[in-house]
C-alpha cells in the first residue's frame, strides 16, 4: 500500500502561505482527483479538504476515516511545537494554547458536519477509555491505527449488510 499526503504546508512563512493559499487548494483538489483514480492507497488530507465539495466527491471514491482528536489535546500538541508553521492557527491574542484552542474550536464549528460524513470515525477519547487512559496523549500510533482498521472493517461489514462485531 502506498501512502500519500497532500497536506501542502511546505511554505516556511505565513506571508508565502497567504500568497499561495488559492494555489494550494487548486493543487490539493488536483492531487485528490488523480489519487482517487488509483487503488490501494492511503491519502492523508488537511482538515479543510473535506469542506470543498469537489474534494469530498473525490474522497467518496474510497473509504474516508475521521481521526477525531479532542480539541484540547490537539491544541496542546500544536502549542507545544509552536503555531508558526500553521498560519490559520498563528493569529489572535493570548498564549499559544488559548489562541490555538479558540481557532480550532471555530474551525471545528465550520467543518464538523463535513467531518461527520466520513465512512469511519476513530475517536481517540473512545480508544483511551477502552485502554483505561485518562489522556489521549498516552495513546500509541499503533493503537490508533488498529482502531482505524477496526472501524474500516465495521464500515465494510455494514456495507455488506452484516452487523459489526467489534
Amino acid at each position: 500500500m502506498t501512502f500519500h499526503s497532500i497536506v501542502i504546508y511546505i511554505y516556511s512563512t505565513s506571508h508565502i502561505f497567504i500568497k499561495l493559499f488559492i494555489h494550494k487548494f487548486y493543487f490539493q483538489t488536483e492531487a485528490l482527483r488523480k489519487l482517487s483514480m488509483m487503488q490501494r492507497h492511503v491519502v492523508s488530507t488537511g482538515g479543510g479538504a473535506v469542506v470543498r465539495p469537489v474534494n469530498w466527491k473525490c474522497m467518496q471514491k474510497g473509504i474516508s476515516v475521521w481521526l477525531d482528536v479532542p480539541l484540547e489535546a490537539l491544541a496542546q500538541r500544536i502549542a507545544d511545537v509552536g503555531t508558526g508553521s500553521r498560519p490559520l492557527l498563528h493569529q489572535g491574542p493570548g498564549d499559544a494554547y488559548s489562541k490555538t484552542f479558540m481557532r480550532l474550536s471555530s474551525l471545528f464549528k465550520e467543518r464538523g458536519d463535513a467531518y461527520a460524513n466520513a465512512n469511519a470515525r476513530v475517536s481517540l477519547q473512545n480508544i483511551a477509555a477502552k485502554m483505561g487512559y485518562r489522556d489521549v496523549s498516552n495513546l500509541s500510533p499503533t493503537s490508533i491505527a488498529l482502531e482505524a482498521l477496526q472501524q474500516i472493517e465495521c464500515f465494510l461489514e455494514e456495507e455488506r449488510g452484516r452487523a459489526c462485531v467489534f
